[in-house]
């Protein structure tokens, strides 16, 4: 039962996470700067203080009480992610949702998952936490190993419909849905940002003392990780805030806040929606890792939650159009790459059920 609702859950988290970028799109006479800065104070410091509150009371001193070298480590992986979230933000301008979503998420699947892992083989683990060789020595390990290896061919296969759309529409086409598709840049822009938006998944594992001291408070585990989420996204914070800044002034679009000749309140409600939206992710992200953690192979919660992103990304893309105009050839090609992550998750979600 712990691991349907945990499919659950990350599956909600994915459906935010894929959907959150929508309601950017209603923001006019903004430049980019302005409405991610905007939507960032909300998705990184207004919306979790209030959610780790309502689902862990007390969490402030349960910080107070955390050793420094735990809050600078869990602060620093968010300051690194922070670099991987905003350079994500570009890849939705230059490759649109399914495309951009799909390479990125694919870096950020494999170093997010594999990693800790093979981190905890060399130098020791937290937890129940297991290293690669024990996860290579069950049947449950091997299973849920052959789902991560499963959503990297799936992402691989988006990935070549991109190169195929990239080549059979004109300029014209390609910008006709995204204005500013440039497959080569947004190439680079991706896995620049997947490399780095892994550093999430360290922040929760950096972060587990203080997961820990909050249950040994009496808090329900299922919320274990929204005072760790709270520290990293902090660490967002500060560095999207120093980007969109220097933006701002680069390109004199600082009055964009208080500028009367645009929508403010659409804009501004627009920007909270979607940075309220991106929240909600790692809320529910938190909730599937606490219930897969405790039959040991929390691993696992990182890939799921990215294939649910790229699932629905791509059906939102396809929605939206982004791959009108491609061949029936590319088309089966993206099919067969959303088709390919679905069954990952279902593999990797029966590797813990084996476990479990």
């Amino acid at each position: 039962m712990q691991v349907l609702f945990g499919l659950l859950y990350h599956f909600i988290g994915g459906f935010a996470s894929g959907s959150f970028y929508i309601p950017f799109n209603k923001v006019k006479k903004w430049a980019w700067e302005s409405y991610w800065l905007v939507g960032g104070v909300f998705s990184w410091l207004i919306v979790p203080p209030l959610g780790a509150a309502l689902t862990a009371p007390g969490y402030l001193e349960t910080l107070l009480n955390t050793d420094s070298t735990t809050l600078f480590y869990t602060y620093l992986m968010g300051l690194l992610w922070g670099i991987g979230g905003l350079t994500f933000g570009l890849t939705m301008r230059y490759l649109g949702l399914s495309l951009g979503m799909a390479i990125v998420l694919g870096f950020c699947a494999a170093f997010g998952t594999l990693i800790p892992p093979m981190f905890y083989e060399f130098f020791g683990r937290s937890g129940n936490a297991k290293t690669i060789s024990e996860l290579l020595s069950t049947t449950s390990g091997l299973v849920t190993f052959g789902g991560v290896m499963l959503t990297l061919l799936g992402i691989a296969i988006c990935g070549k419909a991109g190169t195929m759309k990239e080549k059979e529409l004109s300029a014209e086409q390609k910008t006709e849905n995204i204005k500013e598709f440039n497959f080569p840049k947004g190439l680079l822009v991706a896995i620049f940002s997947g490399v780095l938006s892994a550093f999430m998944s360290f922040g929760y594992e950096t972060g587990k003392p203080i997961a820990e001291a909050t249950v040994a408070k009496g808090i329900d585990p299922l919320w274990q990780n929204n005072p760790v989420l709270v520290v990293i996204l902090l660490g967002g914070l500060t560095t999207n805030f120093i980007w969109c800044i220097y933006l701002n002034i680069k390109n004199k679009t600082g009055g964009d806040y208080i500028n009367k000749a645009t929508p403010l309140g659409r804009n501004y409600l627009f920007s909270a929606i979607a940075g309220t939206t991106w929240y909600l992710q790692f809320f529910f992200y938190g909730m599937g890792e606490s219930l897969f953690s405790a039959n040991g192979l929390g691993f696992s919660s990182w890939t799921l939650h990215m294939a649910f992103i790229i699932i629905v990304s791509n059906i939102w893309g396809i929605y939206f159009n982004e791959w009108k105009g491609a061949s029936p050839k590319t088309m089966r090609m993206i099919i067969l790459g959303i088709a390919t992550v679905i069954l990952s998750t279902m593999v990797v979600g029966y590797g813990n059920y084996l476990a479990s």
